[in-house]
Formats: C-alpha cells, structure tokens, sequence
C-alpha cells in the first residue's frame, strides 16, 4: 500500500534525449516531455526533486557507443544524480518525509526502486552538498588523492580544471593530506584567483594565457609530484614532462576531447616509462564502498572550514540543457547545480 500524506502530482516532466549530437550539443538535442506517474509498486517510492545535478561524463553518454555506462537512449528520460523528498512511499524503510539522493534527475519528480535510494542526513549539510563536496564529485577528489594517485606529506601537487567541481574539492583535500604546494589550472583570471583567495591553492595558472609548461615550471621549478587529470590533451603532456621521477598520475577526465573534435597532442609516453610513473585510471563507482567513510570525513572538513565550496546554480527544470552546456564550456565556478523548487 502507498504511503502519503500529500495530494499526489499525476504528471511530472523530463528531459529526454531529442537527436544524438555529431559535436558539440546544443539545445536542440534536448526535448522536455510530460509524461503521467504510474502507480507505485512494492518497493518504489515517489520523490519530489529539488536539486539536480549536471556533469561532464553526461556527454559521453550522449553518443550510442559503448563505454562504462550505457548511452542516453532516444525518446528516453535522461539521467543523473538528485536530490529531492519522498512524498510517496510503498517501501517500509523510506517514509514519507525522507530526504534521499538517487540517480534519477533530469525530471522534478522520479518514481525510484527504495534500494537505489540513499536517505541524507540534512541536519549535516545542506541536500546540494550530496551533489557536491559530499557526492560522487568529492568521492572523486578523495579517491584520486588517496588511493589512485596517492598524496604523500611533502608532495607537489597540480590540479587540472582547478575552479571545477572535482578540481576544487581536489586542492584542498591534497592540503588536508599534507601536499606542500598545490598548484591548480583554470581559465581567466576571476577563476585563478579564487583558487589563491577562496581555495587556499599556493599558485594558479590560467591556461587561456598559453605556454602552460612554462607557467607550471615557474609554479614548480623542481617538479611535481602528482597530477589529477580531468582534461587530457596538452594538460596530461604538460604534467608528464614536469614530474619527478615515480610521480602518480590519477586520469579522472578528458573533457578537452569530449564533443569528438581532434584532440591536443597527448603525453610521451616513453618519458612516463623512463620517469617510472604511473598513470592510473579511475571510475568513481569502484569506490562506493567507501561512500560513508568519507561522506563523515568530508562533513568534518566542511564544518571547520578545511573544505570550501563554490557553486553555480540554474533555477528551474527548464534550465537544465544550458546548466549542462555550461559545464561542457567551463562557465561554472564549483559545482554546476539545477535547483528544482
């Protein structure tokens, strides 16, 4: 039986997959579509969404190819992590009330099996910071530096797309761990400085002023020693040519690449070979099991100031397409959100 106390919407909206895009996206590949809400079966709840969240990897996901998750369908609901409270439950275990994350975004209400939903605890944090510096996003950063990549007392430590949402919480974690000097990469000097002013980076480069080896060679004349990669191209080659000898390369992205143009020559690797690096690979969902472990390490950081936030916010459903653009050319400062209330 259904669980309620409210009068229930019979209808919710959602952004489907229009047409696949051959480059960079635009609107057009986009279509909001009302749909009617079935009835809930044993086990699903009705969740009202109020934060939503927009990510690079959604492009890949664009295209019909096979990767490590499964491309947007045509005609389909698109995907992706949410924050909202269940107005409607047939699962013992969630009642009506609880505030949940689920990966059912990209609609202002989600129908979602109770086992794919995580409650949160919002007297913690705010619901946006499980999008954020308490979601896959800090995961990201905190596996990377921990495990991936590992950061040891005493490292140099350079961060790409630095004022993002993975590269911001990245920075600071690498301080928390003990870097000596983190040096971040950004775009345009509002960008670079908050990385000195708002995220305690020891120096930024602003990679749209060209020569990036030079500027990161003046940032650290005797090399780093770990490299969080999230773009790929000229970044990754510019890192390798300035490691240390054993240094640690975690790729977390490539988004120089995503919309399918040529990319920028990439590392050499013969000189990764002779240097002893290594570059490693990483899918967030390896970590999950350590999801809890450090959503409590992150809310300590985040209530004693160790960690700092930036966010860009759309408001409203309809925002989201240009909140997801946006991400893919660098207009956010932080996380990029879609508030839904």
């Amino acid at each position: 039986m259904t669980e309620t106390t409210l009068a229930l919407p019979t209808t919710a909206r959602e952004f489907q997959l229009a047409a696949r895009p051959t480059g960079v996206p635009t609107a057009d590949h986009f279509a909001l579509v009302a749909r009617s809400i079935p009835q809930l079966a044993e086990g699903q709840i009705l969740v009202r969404n109020t934060w939503m969240s927009v990510d690079p990897y959604m492009r890949g996901r664009m295209d019909d190819r096979p990767s490590y998750i499964s491309p947007f369908q045509l005609g389909e609901a698109l995907e992706g992590s949410a924050v909202g409270e269940v107005i409607a439950s047939a699962a013992p275990g969630l009642p009506v009330g609880v505030p949940v994350t689920h990966f059912a975004g990209w609609r202002d209400y989600s129908v979602v099996d109770a086992a794919t939903a995580t409650p949160i605890d919002i007297a913690l944090a705010a619901p946006q910071h499980y999008l954020g510096a308490l979601g896959t996003t800090g995961l990201t950063a905190y596996a990377a530096l921990t495990d991936v990549a590992r950061v040891e007392p005493g490292d140099t430590v350079f961060v790409s797309a630095a004022a993002g949402a993975v590269g911001s919480v990245a920075g600071q974690i690498a301080k928390a761990l003990g870097a000596a000097r983190v040096i971040g990469s950004a775009g345009g000097a509002a960008k670079t400085a908050l990385l000195l002013d708002e995220f305690g980076f020891d120096a930024a480069l602003d990679y749209r002023k060209g020569d990036l080896a030079g500027q990161l060679t003046a940032a650290a004349p005797e090399g780093i020693d770990v490299y969080l990669d999230s773009v790929g191209g000229e970044h990754l080659r510019v890192a390798v040519e300035a490691m240390r000898r054993k240094g640690r390369i975690a790729l977390v992205g490539a988004i120089s690449g995503y919309n399918g143009a040529d990319g920028e020559a990439g590392p050499d690797l013969y000189r990764a070979a002779t240097k002893e690096l290594s570059l490693r690979g990483m899918l967030v969902n390896s970590y999950f099991p350590i999801f809890g472990e450090y959503i409590a390490t992150a809310a300590t950081w985040l209530a004693d100031g160790t960690l700092r936030t930036k966010e860009t916010v759309y408001d409203g459903l309809e925002q989201a397409p240009a909140a997801f653009l946006g991400v893919l050319s660098g207009a956010n400062t932080g996380k990029m959100l879609v508030r839904l209330e």
